[in-house]
């Protein structure tokens, strides 16, 4: 009954659209009247309104699975497991940089670490959209970078979309 490409959205999206509609019930509960309802209410849209900002952030991550191997985020690293010589692990805190690139036609994050030491990761490998929760924890990353860069299919993807700010003795800025 539904077109295929109208139920595939829906589906991309429905942890959004489920997470919308607890925020939404919850300012319908918090309108009941009464001090219960209202902090009963507001409490639940807080909630609804996190899942869904969460919701929203994952679902640019989200693509069909296409490439080998896979991807998880466990205990602050980032680990893919590749079918070919690819693969490795990296830690979050020893994450230095982060880049998009098309290799071999297929788009990859590039990781790299304070070392020479950089881990590629498809894009489209089962349970890469995890990356999203993990990337959102880095210092100074503006997720909608990202979210950009994926969006964007035929721009060059060598640019870089996170590094980690410096904060040392020796990267301070000049004093007048």
């Amino acid at each position: 009954m539904i077109r295929p490409e109208l139920r595939d959205r829906l589906r991309r999206h429905s942890e959004a659209i489920v997470s919308a509609a607890v925020a939404v019930l919850g300012i319908w509960i918090a309108t009941r009247g009464g001090w219960f309802w209202g902090v009963l209410g507001a409490g639940l849209a807080g909630v609804g309104a996190v899942l869904a900002l969460g919701a929203v952030r994952r679902s640019f991550f989200h693509r069909d699975v296409a490439s080998p191997g896979l991807v998880e985020v466990v205990e602050g690293a980032v680990r893919y497991w590749g079918t070919d010589s690819m693969g490795g692990e990296m830690a979050l805190s020893d994450l230095s940089e982060i880049r998009l690139i098309d290799l071999r036609g297929h788009a990859h994050w590039r990781l790299r670490g304070a070392g020479p030491e950089a881990l590629l990761v498809p894009v489209d490998a089962q349970g890469a959209e995890a990356l999203a929760d993990a990337f959102a924890r880095l210092p100074g990353i503006d997720m909608g970078v990202l979210a950009q860069a994926m969006r964007v299919s035929d721009a060059p993807r060598l640019a870089v979309l996170w590094r980690r700010p410096h904060h040392g003795a020796g990267n301070r800025p000049p004093t007048p």
